[in-house]
């Protein structure tokens, strides 16, 4: 493990690690002709970001990047790091609303973004969110609606859209800028700047801006590809979305970190993400856990070589044991971690390492990071709570982040006069500081005054041999406040009652934690991150349940 934290800035390291390993491939797409080693990759983006400051990005300014996993996002991510720019990433989901409501609140000078994803039309909603865009000279866009916005740098495949920069130019534009300039720039950036802003789920209220600076997103990654044993021999798979903490720092920070090469997948599909890590020989892949139940269930999982795979990461939700112990028999991820931790803690604060035991491994999210101090308190006192006690999950350390953009108040009640960063996450710690997620403060149902953890009867149902996948939620109740609701998805072709479902939860369970309700469905509401929505769930369940009634008796 590190001795000491790392005090360099994004760019300054991957201008270290560019002198020491110059030949060593960096970034290899495998469906795409994008190969770059550290050195040729160090160099681009020094000329992408010679471009930046043509374009009239200067160092503070904020530039968004609303973009899947293409080569332009990760050029885009060091070329901002490089000036001192700030990269706010979007989530590649947003439609008009989400996206105006992004660009305003995070004053972002410049916006890159490709042509869409899934059934968003980037270039539709942009021109709608900007309808004189089309009628303005590229780097000139005024509307007071959003007034630092004035340029939009288009790195699609199509023709470039009216009004916009094409990224391509950005090389070409960058060689007026003197090398003098450019060196002095980044020669005066300091690691505790903030470097990248990403946005927060937001499952109550908007989301926020979570500033995150360069000594809290390389060290996090230093320590996560630590716990992997990460070497400049690896090569990590990247499915999960580099606009999310994921991506950008358990992915491509703790890539950075370790010299360690990167495949990364545009967007996630069971069989793009097996292809790659086949054809690039990979020795990692991180997920969350329904990617991975994704590719264990693919009907062409066993034509598919995984014999090179060691490690990865897990996470994002919590990680089913069945589904932990499945990937470490059937696709060699002997030395799968799992993490803990979120975006305002940049976001990992607890990890299993390789070395840990299997039941460990599976079992819980491992002890603190290095350097990170933790702790469980009573939410309602916020007195330290002994071992084997839940309560409420507490970092604080060098990853805690700077606060949420323009919301003082917000930030308050995050992190308190002392510095601890209050998850709202319930967990436990174990006498030899393991740490086991037992849910949301919000999730925990609370049935008849008996406290009832989702997590538990979720991992009870991963057992049954028809379950592919499960959420459980709390619904409400006329009678005990709440009820339990069990959404499955069944594997192809099973075959169940929701009647013998509830007799097997009922055979192995306390009567309590028996679900009222189950309801077979075919998918999950999620974020593009690959997170369960359960409030979204709840939403519906309320509906398809007929519970008005009982959701709306107020409570204390």
């Amino acid at each position: 493990m590190a001795e000491s934290l790392m005090n360099i800035t994004v760019g300054g390291l991957l201008t270290q690690v560019a002198q020491q390993y110059p030949d060593d491939i960096a970034i290899k797409y495998n469906d795409r002709p994008y190969q770059r080693t550290w050195k040729e990759f160090d160099e681009e983006t020094e000329r992408v970001a010679k471009g930046l400051l043509a374009a009239g990005i200067s160092k503070g300014d904020h530039v968004a990047i609303w973009a899947t996993n293409v080569p332009e996002w990760i050029q885009l991510l060091f070329a901002t790091a490089k000036i001192g720019a700030v990269l706010v990433t979007v989530n590649t989901a947003y439609k008009v609303f989400e996206l105006e409501y992004l660009l305003r609140q995070s004053d972002c000078k410049a916006l890159v973004m490709i042509d869409g994803y899934k059934d968003s039309d980037y270039v539709q909603i942009v021109n709608e969110l900007c309808p004189t865009l089309k009628d303005c000279k590229p780097g000139s866009y005024n509307n007071p609606m959003l007034p630092f916005l004035k340029t939009i740098i288009y790195a699609g495949d199509r023709e470039c859209p009216a009004g916009m920069l094409p990224w391509g130019q950005l090389e070409e534009m960058g060689k007026i800028i003197p090398q003098k300039m450019f060196d002095d720039i980044t020669s005066n950036l300091d690691p505790h700047e903030i470097v990248n802003m990403q946005y927060t789920s937001g499952t109550t209220g908007f989301p926020k801006g979570v500033m995150l600076s360069h000594y809290n997103i390389v060290n996090n990654g230093k320590g996560i590809g630590d716990c992997m044993k990460f070497t400049h021999a690896d090569r990590l798979c990247i499915p999960v979305p580099f606009f999310h903490c994921f991506g950008l720092v358990l992915a491509i920070m703790a890539s950075l970190t370790h010299a360690t090469s990167m495949v990364p997948v545009d967007y996630y599909s069971p069989a793009k993400v097996m292809k790659a890590v086949t054809e690039e020989q990979c020795t990692a892949v991180h997920g969350v856990p329904t990617m991975f139940i994704g590719m264990l269930e693919h009907p062409d999982f066993k034509k598919y070589d995984f014999s090179h795979l060691r490690t990865g990461i897990m996470a994002g939700s919590p990680c089913p044991i069945k589904v932990m112990r499945q990937v470490i028999d059937e696709m060699h991820m002997t030395e799968i971690t799992i993490t803990y931790g979120q975006t305002e803690a940049s976001p990992a604060c607890t990890m299993t390492t390789t070395d840990d035991s299997i039941e460990r491994r599976v079992a819980t999210v491992g002890r603190h990071m290095p350097f990170v101090e933790t702790k469980i308190v009573d939410p309602e006192t916020g007195e330290t709570l002994p071992p084997n006690v839940a309560g409420e999950f507490c970092a604080r350390g060098y990853n805690v982040m700077a606060g949420y953009y323009k919301m003082e108040e917000a930030t308050k009640q995050a992190i308190d006069k002392d510095g601890w960063l209050h998850t709202g996450d319930l967990a436990t710690v174990d006498e030899n500081g393991y740490y086991k997620i037992t849910g949301r403060i919000k999730d925990m149902i609370i049935r008849g005054g008996e406290n009832i953890y989702p997590m538990e009867i979720e991992e009870f149902l991963y057992t049954h041999p028809m379950v592919q996948d499960v959420q459980v939620i709390g619904v409400p109740s006329e009678q005990y406040g709440e009820e339990v609701l069990a959404c499955i998805i069944l594997k192809e072709d099973a075959q169940i009652t929701e009647d013998e479902m509830k007799e097997y939860v009922k055979s192995h369970m306390a009567r309590h934690k028996v679900p009222k309700y189950i309801r077979f469905m075919k998918a999950f509401p999620m974020t593009a991150s690959g997170k369960i929505q359960k409030y979204k769930l709840r939403e519906w369940a309320i509906e398809e349940l007929g519970l008005q009634d009982a959701a709306s008796i107020q409570t204390a």
